[in-house]
């Protein structure tokens, strides 16, 4: 029987194992290499880089947002404020059943149903640990009825926060204006760091106006989180730097005064003091609340606003166009004086009616059976129609527009205000690039009794008036007198004024003809010269809403409310010595001696009273 013996080969064994060794030794040298070469990254080329990013899992910034400032009247009256208020919040991690509890909340306050979409909507852009507003500005009363009801509510509870509010309401409505959510369009516009914590912004008004002031800086506070980026502690904080105080040149008595004597009618009254430009009335009626803006209003409410027939959010004073009617007769005869068209005692005859030659066509004057021979003097105390029909004539278009551009009319008077409008004074340039159509010679003359396609606001014919009564210097009118920085340091603005050249004597005598308006025996509006020691200027006017036909008379008893004339008055006092301009329309109010005028007499009377003008007649 034969044996096999396997003849191992040791060498080629112990070179295949040596071989082995050294593939393991160098595989994991390399191995071990990119290891201390990633460590080597990590901790010395990519640590800032890295070391941000371990910090940032950890700590948040939370935005803490600023007390937003207040703003008061000229004489320390609180216009819009904070004022603290319960909210009802629900953290919806903490509820197991949401829609449940939102249906017990809804019978339990009666919420409407648009308010619950609201919440859904922001639930699902917030984080489930964060709390949700349901309900804001809850009274005593709803407080005190969650309050027993509370542990049934896992996830729900009160929280103290501070409300924009409007102590008066629509009174100040079209001037303050009002703070309401950020939408989605204002925050594609806004600083992202400066409203990360803000939920309201100014709409309009002064709360829009003077938004970057009011709104403050934004604080932060460095929050420690877990993995889930919930709050574990505050590891530091920079308190936000509160909005600024705004102190207005609105008088808020004033305001009053003339917002109740245009009760019942829509109109609006401006008044300026001539020689600052300050703006103490600014009233346009009817208003609205706009407090129900704040913590967002109903679609129901909010629909009977605009479709209200009387308009109660249209800010008539700064956007309403009108046409002036015949006070715009001083500006004119003004122009007539400085161009030398006319001489103050020169007179025309007044038949009722005025022609252009070789024309049928008669304008007619407000008075049918005329006014016989007046002179410029006579012309606007009366208020003669023909008189101005026949300046405007002999001045032409383009005098009478390069003159009353120099007041003003046509252009912004640059309040700090949004949304002004400018007004219309046509030319001849105006109507072609408009129309496409030549200008004909009968515009010109309804031109020179403010109709046509003359449009003033209230606002440009109280800055006009208080330009005149300065006898050619021109202010900016402003409702912003200072505001004040976090340390309460004063800061006033500054206005851009400049003079208009006119003869001395001409201003004179225009300023003669309208004391005549209200202190003459025939004076379109000499009621209001009685139980007074000092002199008003002024000048009534009434607007046509539409054009009378030719063999049509106007019978004002047979229109409806909404075709009658608009009433106009502007005015300055004391007359010697001016220190308020006024300027009131009453849309549809008929006559502006009898409707307009009284409104600006309350205004003149009070605020004479108050800064004590001891003046007599001259």
């Amino acid at each position: 029987m034969s044996r096999h013996y396997t003849v191992k080969d040791s060498f080629a064994e112990n070179r295949m194992f040596l071989s082995r060794v050294v593939a393991v030794l160098v595989f994991f040298s390399i191995m071990i290499l990119g290891l201390v070469g990633r460590l080597v990254y990590l901790q010395v080329v990519g640590h800032n880089h890295y070391s941000m990013m371990a910090k940032s899992n950890r700590i948040k910034l939370a935005p803490i947002a600023p007390t937003r400032g207040i703003i008061y009247d000229r004489n320390g009256r609180v216009l819009a404020e904070n004022i603290p208020s319960y909210s009802l919040e629900l953290i919806p991690e903490q509820i197991k059943n949401i829609e449940q509890t939102l249906q017990k909340l809804q019978q339990l306050f009666a919420i409407p149903d648009e308010k619950i979409e609201q919440f859904l909507k922001q639930k699902k852009r917030s984080k489930r640990f964060s709390s949700i507003p349901l309900l804001v500005q809850l009274n005593d009363f709803e407080v005190a009825k969650f309050a027993v009801v509370r542990p049934y509510f896992p996830g729900v509870d009160l929280y103290a926060r501070l409300v924009r509010h409007y102590p008066y309401g629509e009174l100040t409505s079209h001037i303050v204006g009002y703070v309401g959510r950020i939408n989605e369009k204002e925050l594609k516009t806004l600083p992202v760091a400066e409203y990360r914590g803000t939920h309201h912004v100014g709409k309009i008004g002064i709360e829009k106006r003077y938004e970057s002031q009011l709104h403050g800086q934004t604080g932060y506070s460095e929050i420690e989180t877990n993995a889930q980026g919930r709050k574990i502690k505050s590891v530091a904080t920079a308190d936000p730097i509160p909005g600024e105080n705004l102190t207005l040149t609105l008088d808020i008595e004033l305001q009053k005064i003339a917002y109740d004597a245009l009760e019942g009618q829509n109109g609006a009254a401006v008044a300026i003091e001539v020689k600052t430009g300050n703006v103490v009335v600014f009233a346009s009626r009817p208003g609205f609340d706009p407090n129900p803006f704040v913590s967002g209003i109903s679609n129901k409410a909010y629909k009977a606003l605009q479709q209200s027939e009387d308009q109660p959010m249209f800010n008539r004073a700064l956007r309403g166009q009108y046409p002036p009617g015949s006070t715009i007769k001083p500006f004119i005869a003004l122009a007539g004086l400085e161009y030398n068209v006319i001489k103050a005692r020169q007179k025309i005859f007044c038949p009722g009616y005025y022609q252009l030659p070789r024309l049928k066509h008669k304008y007619r004057d407000w008075k049918a059976s005329g006014h016989g021979l007046v002179n410029m003097k006579n012309a606007i105390t009366q208020s003669c129609d023909v008189y101005f029909y026949d300046l405007a004539r002999n001045l032409g278009i383009d005098k009478i527009h390069e003159f009353l551009q120099k007041f003003g009319f046509g252009d912004k008077t640059k309040i700090d205000l949004v949304g002004e409008k400018a007004g219309l004074l046509p030319s001849k340039a105006w109507k072609k690039r408009a129309r496409s159509q030549p200008w004909y010679p009968g515009e010109t003359l309804i031109t020179g009794i403010g109709q046509g396609f003359l449009q003033v606001t209230p606002l440009q014919l109280a800055r006009a008036t208080a330009t005149l009564a300065n006898k050619g210097k021109v202010v900016t009118p402003r409702l912003v007198n200072k505001f004040y920085n976090s340390e309460q340091t004063e800061i006033t603005g500054v206005y851009e004024k400049k003079q208009i050249i006119l003869n001395q004597q001409n201003v004179e005598d225009i300023f003669s003809a309208m004391i005549n308006v209200i202190h003459g025996w025939r004076g379109t509006a000499r009621r209001l010269s009685k139980g007074i020691s000092y002199q008003i200027a002024g000048k009534t006017g009434t607007a046509q809403v539409f054009t009378v036909k030719q063999e049509e008379k106007y019978k004002e008893g047979e229109l409806d409310s909404k075709l009658k004339d608009h009433a106009l008055f502007m005015a300055f006092a004391p007359a010697h010595a001016p220190k308020l301009a006024v300027a009131v329309i009453v849309e549809n109010g008929g006559h502006g001696g009898s409707v307009a005028a009284p409104i600006a007499s309350k205004i003149i009377k009070q605020f004479l009273a108050e800064t004590k003008v001891e003046a007599t007649i001259k």
